[in-house]
């Protein structure tokens, strides 16, 4: 990650286990970059989706991606407040300029009262018979999730009060110079 700078502007590619691509965002521009961390964000993105539909998101959004951890957090401003989007997801790489990683269907969905709920276990299940997930991916994952929802319920990284907010004004500075 040496060569990435805040303003940057990265693409992201999901995966799947079998290496298919499941998803194209086609703009994520850093907000900050260090050995551990990656933050970008992005505001009405477009979204190419594995069967070829394309959409835009209806909101900014500000994304943490993580070196060391089996996840990654989207932070999504809504009319109706925050909102988290939480991928259970192997640690990002950057290839060419754009962030990587594989998606394993579990997600962690957090509203603005603090609320959270656990998507996508049959999806999960699915996937792990079909695409034979290892015995050590399904640990990582399930320990991932669990500490994910720990870290939400500390309040801690990317939910602590006003991060996102802090990395939203940053991007509205970095997008209107």
């Amino acid at each position: 990650m040496k060569n990435i700078k805040v303003g940057d502007k990265l693409k992201i590619h999901c995966y799947k286990h079998s290496g298919a691509i499941d998803r194209i965002c086609d703009e994520a521009v850093v907000l900050e970059a260090s050995d551990d961390m990656l933050v970008c964000a992005n505001d009405k993105a477009r979204l190419i989706e594995h069967d070829g539909r394309v959409h835009r998101t209806n909101e900014s959004a500000i994304l943490f991606f993580y070196k060391k951890r089996w996840f990654n957090v989207l932070g999504q401003l809504k009319k109706h407040g925050l909102f988290y989007y939480c991928n259970i997801a192997t640690p990002f790489l950057i290839d060419n300029g754009i962030i990587k990683y594989i998606d394993y269907d579990l997600d962690l969905r957090v509203f603005p009262d603090g609320g959270f709920k656990i998507l996508d276990r049959n999806e999960y299940n699915y996937h792990k018979k079909l695409m034979k997930y290892p015995k050590e991916i399904d640990l990582i994952i399930k320990r991932e999730l669990s500490e994910l929802i720990e870290m939400k319920k500390n309040n801690e990284g990317p939910f602590a009060a006003d991060v996102v907010s802090k990395y939203y004004e940053l991007y509205k500075k970095i997008i209107n110079k």
